[in-house]
């Protein structure tokens, strides 16, 4: 029996443990892989709206009133999208160019079985490394993290590890 809900255990919160240690492991992308010794601690310019940006104006501009938490000159927003659901774009506070995320993540929570310290995104001021974990664009059977760095204005896939 004892065994039986170690399994178990094990099971419901692999997923979670996995994206909290994943940086930790071998063969995995670290932060610190990726550092960035820049800090931008000018005022965010204007932004400068795509045509998918131009949506979301209200909550881009509110986000564009933080300081820099990623890459030491990006501004990272996101925003619910439903029911664990969250999209989100990337600031440039140098330039107010605004980067959409590519795709939605959800269905981090019954699905996976995580529990609610789960963050679908990860990342850092000094290192430009970002971390979506979660199903991309509701797509089922999608689950994984995936391991992104942000490097010539582009997110570039490092690594993808399915749940």
């Amino acid at each position: 029996m004892r065994k039986l809900f170690r399994d178990f255990l094990l099971l419901a919160i692999a997923p979670f443990v996995a994206t909290l240690n994943a940086n930790g492991q071998p063969g995995v992308p670290r932060f610190n892989d990726y550092p960035v010794s820049e800090r931008f601690n000018g005022k965010t310019v204007p932004l400068v709206l795509t045509r998918a940006a131009r949506q979301f104006r209200t909550r881009l501009r509110e986000a564009a009133r933080d300081k820099p938490n990623f890459a030491g000159h990006l501004i990272v927003t996101t925003w619910g999208c439903g029911t664990e659901c969250v999209q989100g774009a990337i600031i440039d506070a140098r330039t107010g160019r605004v980067f959409m995320l590519p795709f939605s993540l959800c269905c981090w929570g019954t699905e996976v079985g995580v529990d609610d310290r789960f963050k679908p995104l990860e990342f850092r001021l000094d290192s430009s490394l970002i971390v979506l974990s979660g199903a991309r664009n509701e797509k089922d059977g999608d689950y994984a993290t995936r391991f992104y760095r942000f490097k010539d204005n582009r997110l570039g896939l490092l690594k993808s590890v399915r749940h």
